[in-house]
């Protein structure tokens, strides 16, 4: 690989809430790891950071409300 062929690559960092603890709530349809909907999880990636960054700002208020919730 050349110097501009390297300088032709770009690292994204992808933000995601993901902590490899994927098990979906039966009662709240969450992942218990993330607090994601399986449709959030299933678009995350085409989605741009700006929808990513709504998503998980969302998220806290879900871990209050699922608290106690069984898989």
């Amino acid at each position: 690989m050349t110097a501009s062929t390297a300088e032709s690559f770009t690292v994204t960092t992808v933000s995601t809430p993901c902590i490899n603890v994927c098990q979906i709530d039966r009662r709240s349809g969450l992942c218990i790891g993330c607090l994601r909907s399986l449709d959030e999880i299933g678009a995350w990636g085409r989605l741009g950071e700006p929808e990513r960054r709504a998503i998980m700002a969302r998220l806290p208020d879900r871990r209050t409300s699922t608290d106690g919730a069984t898989v």
